[in-house]
């Protein structure tokens, strides 16, 4: 019987939910995940998890959040003053936003708080900090690129 390992390309269906139980994402109803085990495509747990599971073979897997998205990291938390949002815009808290670095390249941020003068922006990845449950079903094996070809 064929088992992931590092290298394979496989097809997952999965279910994500925060350890209170809410649903984050899930496969169902779309094509399943597809992606190279080891290839940084997906987070660390993600990968680990799927390893040695072989196709049919449905598991629940438990990731610590520094092998999913990591804690959460004060420096990531700013504040914006609130006069500087454009006049037509209410900013709410869970808003999403994306933001300029100054050298072109955008990154989003969500709204934490809103006060009277500055409005708390976070740009943390919305799961940092949090432990992450999957339940996983293999759905195909696509095995690696073979490191001898035969002539």
């Amino acid at each position: 019987m064929q088992q992931v390992k590092k290298g394979d390309t496989v097809k997952v269906h999965y279910h994500g939910k925060l350890t209170n139980g809410s649903t984050f994402d899930s496969s169902e109803g779309r094509e399943p995940l597809e992606f190279e085990v080891g290839g940084g495509m997906v987070i660390p747990g993600f990968d680990e998890g799927v390893t040695g599971m072989a196709i049919g073979e449905k598991k629940t897997i438990h990731i610590p959040a520094d092998q999913a998205y990591g804690p959460k990291q004060e420096e990531m938390i700013m504040e914006y003053p609130r006069d500087r949002f454009p006049a037509d815009m209410t900013p709410e808290v869970g808003m999403q936003l994306n933001m300029s670095n100054g050298s072109g390249q955008n990154f989003p941020v969500m709204i934490a708080e809103v006060r009277d003068t500055v409005v708390v922006l976070d740009a943390n990845h919305p799961l940092a900090g949090e432990d992450l449950i999957f339940d996983l079903e293999l759905v195909s094996i696509d095995g690696g690129s073979p490191l001898i070809i035969m002539p």
